[in-house]
């Protein structure tokens, strides 16, 4: 394990990339909070093997698209581990594979408060923690889009991908208002990852369906992304800023 006192928080990090990221994060040292929505038993999991390796970890309940949970989540951190040195954004959604004049109001909004709404809330949070110009030492966000922010997604979920575009537009912005003051903002876009979240978007077959249309001829591991992820938020990364990085296998 590599010595330091980085304090990491991942949202969504109960499974798939966030719980991969969680674990690789503890292995290197991190002290990691592991947030998660409803499911408990899966993010005491992760923490239970951050800790058994050694590592420090905690759980944190909290929906990402409700303001007074972010606030909560970041309390806790502050009382659990005294400062925050790096934020990845990676709790989102999906829904049904749906054409755009099949999608409701009511789907809108949740993607959109969860998947860009959230991300905003947790990045002003962490940079009020992580600012020099409120007092912090530095920091480093990583924001999950996706290579459908690139790719459009049609006939699939167009409102998923423009979500993720959205999510590359401020890792550019919110990059350039920070860049001063000690922080890095970087994004990760995943193509197809081998995790669960095709089947909570009604799709559990997906990966095998297009997986001889990739150009590698294979998905991606959650384990890929998180070393991926973990390297934007390492000092050897600590000249990039402003950036988002494909982990797609060629897509």
């Amino acid at each position: 394990m590599i010595a330091t006192a980085r304090t990491l928080l991942v949202t969504g990090g109960s499974r798939g990339i966030g719980a991969a990221v969680s674990r690789l994060a503890g292995q290197r040292g991190y002290r990691v909070a592991v947030n998660y929505v409803t499911n408990r038993p899966a993010a005491e999991a992760v923490v239970a093997d951050i800790q058994t390796a050694g590592g420090d970890a905690f759980a944190i309940a909290g929906d990402v698209g409700v303001e007074r949970d972010v606030l909560a989540m970041f309390q806790a951190v502050d009382d659990r581990f005294g400062r925050l040195d790096a934020l990845v954004n990676n709790a989102g959604v999906v829904d049904r594979m749906a054409r755009l004049d099949e999608i409701s109001a009511d789907r809108l909004e949740r993607m959109f408060r969860i998947n860009i709404t959230g991300a905003f809330l947790c990045a002003r949070e962490a940079v009020k923690r992580m600012s020099t110009k409120h007092g912090g030492r530095g920091g480093a966000i990583v924001n999950l889009s996706s290579a459908a922010a690139r790719l459009g997604s049609a006939n699939w979920y167009v409102d998923y991908a423009a979500s993720k575009g959205a999510i590359d537009t401020m890792t550019k912005g919110l990059a350039l208002e920070v860049a001063a003051e000690g922080i890095r903002v970087n994004g990760v876009r995943p193509g197809i990852i081998d995790t669960d979240i095709h089947a909570s978007g009604g799709e559990p077959g997906r990966v095998a369906a297009v997986r001889d249309s990739l150009p590698m001829k294979r998905e991606g591991t959650a384990e890929e992304v998180a070393r991926g992820i973990l390297w934007l938020l390492s000092d050897e990364a600590s000249y990039t800023t402003g950036t988002t990085l494909d982990i797609t296998g060629g897509r």
